[in-house]
């Protein structure tokens, strides 16, 4: 049985829950979010309070209402308070520019490269003390945050010989020596 899946998700003020069978919708002051689940769990919506427990006993019922309960947590967290995921580029003349909802990143190509940012995913544009941009990706969606700034990150990823490139603010990036003469 899972510890966390016990746990009974809390609503704070100012959240409306509803569950309908296995889908739940949570709206906030920071967006709505839904979610289908499984029919390997049942979904109970008790006062203020979401309860998930397994349909029957099998495996991949009893692994499966754990990670329901935490969806579900994430869900309430994230129309409370956002989640945020900040990126930093580092390189010579590498640039970021937002026009509406579209990034540009300049990152030493030939061509610029260009994402669409999503529906509820904020991105704005800053600069760390040395210079560097400085992207802070926000959102509801926890899923779709780290998905944006994975998107980000795989235009140009760390290189560990310079250290230049897309990094999440504080990752450590091991560098290597490179060449030595003789």
């Amino acid at each position: 049985m899972s510890r966390i899946g016990k746990l009974p998700v809390e609503i704070p003020a100012g959240v409306k829950a509803s569950v309908d069978g296995v889908t739940v919708k949570i709206e906030g002051p920071k967006g709505k979010l839904s979610h289908t689940f499984s029919n390997v769990v049942s979904i109970a919506l008790e006062g203020n309070e979401i309860k998930v427990a397994p349909t029957s006993n099998s495996r991949q019922s009893r692994a499966m209402y754990g990670t329901a309960r935490s969806i579900i947590a994430g869900m309430v967290k994230g129309v409370v308070e956002e989640f945020k995921k900040v990126l930093e580029i580092k390189g010579v003349g590498f640039k970021a520019d937002l026009k509406g909802k579209v990034l540009t990143l300049a990152l030493g190509y030939a061509h610029p490269c260009i994402l669409e940012v999503p529906e509820g995913i904020t991105v704005v544009i800053g600069e760390t003390p040395d210079r560097n941009p400085l992207l802070t990706v926000s959102g509801a969606d926890k899923q779709m945050v780290g998905e944006v700034a994975a998107k980000i990150k795989h235009f140009y990823p760390v290189e560990p010989y310079k250290g230049k490139g897309v990094r999440i603010h504080g990752e450590f990036v091991r560098r290597k020596e490179g060449k030595k003469t003789a």
